[in-house]
C-alpha cells in the first residue's frame, strides 16, 4: 500500500476530526438542545451539522484523490473554511440567538461552492 504523505496525512486528519464533530455535534443537538432551544434554531444546529458531515467525508475522498492529483490540497481547505463559516455561524447562532450571524452563513455555502468548483475544474484538467 502506498504511504500517505505529509499533506494528505493532515488533511485527512482535519477532515476525520470534522467528521467526529459532525456526530457528537448532531447527537447533542438531538438530546441535549432538544429542549432548550426552538424547533427553529434546532433546524439550524441539524443542517450545520449535516453540511459539516458532508463535506468532512467529501474532503476524505478530495484526500484519496490526492494520490492521483497532487493539486486538490486547496479544495479541502476550501471545505474546511465552509465548514467554519457556514456550520460555525449556524452553531454560534443557535447557541446565542444571534440572528444577525445568518450573515455570514452564505459566505460558508460560497466557499462551500467554491470547492466545488475547484474540485470539478482539476478533475476535468486531468
Amino acid at each position: 500500500m502506498k504511504q500517505l504523505t505529509a499533506v494528505q496525512r493532515l488533511w485527512g486528519s482535519l477532515c476525520a476530526l470534522q467528521a467526529g464533530i459532525a456526530v457528537a455535534a448532531g447527537a447533542f443537538g438531538a438530546h441535549g438542545l432538544k429542549n432548550l432551544v426552538d424547533e427553529r434554531a434546532l433546524g439550524w444546529w441539524q443542517t450545520g451539522s449535516q453540511y459539516l458531515m458532508y463535506h468532512a467525508l467529501a474532503g476524505l475522498i478530495v484526500v484519496a484523490f490526492m494520490g492521483y492529483r497532487a493539486n486538490l490540497a486547496k479544495v479541502t481547505l476550501l471545505f474546511t473554511l465552509g465548514s467554519i463559516l457556514f456550520t460555525g455561524s449556524l452553531y454560534v447562532m443557535t447557541l446565542t440567538s444571534i440572528t444577525s450571524l445568518g450573515m455570514i452563513t452564505p459566505l460558508g455555502g460560497v466557499t462551500y461552492l467554491s470547492g466545488w468548483g475547484l474540485l470539478a475544474y482539476r478533475l476535468w484538467r486531468g
